[in-house]
């Protein structure tokens, strides 16, 4: 038998009628009551082109992509591309020229870049924004996090939560059966997975379960230790590259121990990401990291043997320093960029069909269809049925293009019961108090888009070495010496510093 699929949803809907009227919408001024009926306008044209998630994408005939159309007055045509090339897709598209209306993209791909200083997108301006409520309401890091070097916004942000973002996930079941508490400092954390790793937890009598289901790239043990997230920190009122601190190294031996005492898998730098997954579904794993909802994958899969099985999101972690910290998100996937060939009248049409999509009605009908065609409802809980799987109504088809500001979006997954959805809301609050930003996100660097890339392969690589001690630890010293006189990698750090002081200057 399929599974169904549960979601969970407010109890109020916004109502559509007084949008619908509004110039931008492409519906024409009506008669009144007294005049006679209101002539609608012609639906207005909207050409999209966005990635997709599901099996397949949507056809253009799709139920909800015509109700969206009708409830908003505009004929959608959608180019759906595969994830796999949609940057390829990307840059073709944008070098040809031929852009259509909206457009997803990475906001500081260089392209991207050089085409909105050129003119090619229009600006969304606070002021253009006001009029639309609902693209209003996204929180201020949201369009602060899309803005260009110039201050300046030239697209609608995918809008995604800030909180319940990737963060280590752990068998509380294990916990309990150990007798150990969640863990908060670096040194509980290592005891944790040593416990996972040789006390038996799953109760097999044998020693074949892992501390950690994850590598140097999962984990993120750098920035743990530097207090941070991602590359950079600031440091005496500047930003510092994270190679260059000790905390790396620090956390590169972290690393190193895990490997020695063999609590992470011998073979851990070439498992791909879904096989750390795998592992902690198998009951072979006690902490795995991904975002707060994903926890109940593993979950989900282990209680049809292990009834009180729970891989439980971590609420926060210490960092060396004493910092209670966990990551928060950038609030956005990227944007829907305008090209300026959109006429003014057709601008205020689209600002007005994604202010729709940013609703609550316009969200769910994206999100979760018709009512009683694509979902049942009781008790405040939305079920899926087969007519949506049939209809591609998901969050990874439409919700890509039509979301909102939703919390919780990250706290809910399909067939999660009720008490493990009000825990994980619970938990995305508690880590709104310890929500640490990646400062660096959207800094510019020519030399980085050039040069970075190859800087970072050369620095993983050896960290792999180190972990698995094909080198010594003496051997990161030695890099990190020579990347604080190597002229490139101290052009970035200056490039990114200039971009961050113009960043806070246009702020």
């Amino acid at each position: 038998m399929k599974q169904q699929q549960h979601v969970i949803v407010k109890g109020s809907t916004l109502l559509l009628a007084a949008s619908i009227a509004l110039t931008g919408c492409g519906v024409e001024g009506g008669k009144t009551e007294s005049q006679g009926a209101a002539t609608p306008s012609k639906p207005t044209d909207v050409s999209i082109m966005t990635n997709f998630s599901t099996p397949e994408p949507p056809g253009a005939d799709n139920v909800i992509v015509q109700e969206i159309g009708k409830r908003t007055n505009t004929k959608l045509n959608i180019q759906w591309v595969s994830p796999n090339n949609y940057t390829e897709k990307t840059k073709v598209t944008l070098a040809s020229g031929d852009i259509p209306d909206l457009m997803f993209v990475d906001p500081f791909d260089p392209l991207v870049l050089q085409m909105a200083r050129d003119g090619a997108f229009w600006e969304i301006t606070p002021d253009m924004v006001k009029s639309y409520p609902n693209l209003a309401a996204y929180p201020k890091e949201v369009w602060t996090n899309s803005k260009l070097q110039d201050g300046k916004n030239y697209g609608i942000p995918a809008v995604r939560p800030l909180g319940g973002w990737s963060y280590p996930n752990i068998r509380k079941d294990w916990l309990d059966k150990l007798g150990l508490k969640v863990p908060e400092t670096i040194d509980e954390l290592f005891q944790t997975m040593k416990a996972f790793t040789f006390n038996d937890p799953d109760g097999n009598g044998k020693q074949d379960t892992y501390g950690l289901a994850g590598n140097v790239g999962t984990f993120l043990f750098e920035p743990l230790f530097n207090s941070t997230q991602g590359k950079w920190k600031m440091k005496d009122g500047k930003l510092t590259h994270i190679y260059l601190e000790t905390e790396t190294r620090d956390a590169i031996a972290f690393q190193k121990k895990l490997y020695d005492e063999k609590v992470i898998p011998e073979d851990f730098a070439v498992l791909k990401t879904s096989q750390f997954e795998d592992m902690a579904k198998a009951n072979k794993a006690g902490i795995w990291t991904d975002t707060v909802e994903a926890s109940w994958r593993p979950t989900e899969e282990l209680r049809k043997t292990i009834p009180n099985a729970d891989m439980m999101p971590i609420t926060f972690l210490t960092s060396p320093s004493g910092k209670k910290m966990v990551y928060q998100f950038r609030g956005l996937n990227g944007i829907y960029v305008i090209p300026k060939k959109v006429s003014d009248a057709k601008l205020k049409t689209i600002l007005q069909l994604m202010d729709y999509g940013s609703s609550e009605e316009g969200a769910n009908l994206a999100w979760y269809g018709l009512k009683d065609v694509h979902y049942t409802e009781k008790d405040g809980i939305k079920t899926a049925t087969e007519q949506a799987k049939k209809d591609i109504v998901s969050q990874s088809a439409l919700g890509k293009i039509f979301s909102r500001d939703e919390k919780y979006l990250w706290a809910y997954r399909t067939g999660m019961p009720n008490d493990i959805f009000e825990r994980n809301k619970k938990i995305i609050d508690e880590r709104a108090k310890y929500a640490i930003p990646d400062i660096g996100y959207g800094l510019y660097s020519e030399t980085a888009i050039k040069l970075g890339a190859e800087f970072d392969k050369k620095t993983e690589d050896l960290k792999v070495k180190i972990i698995m001690g094909k080198e010594p630890l003496t051997a990161w010293d030695e890099w990190a010496q020579k990347l604080s006189k190597d002229a490139d990698f101290q052009k970035i750090i200056k490039e990114t510093n200039d971009s961050y002081q113009s960043r806070m200057a246009n702020k």
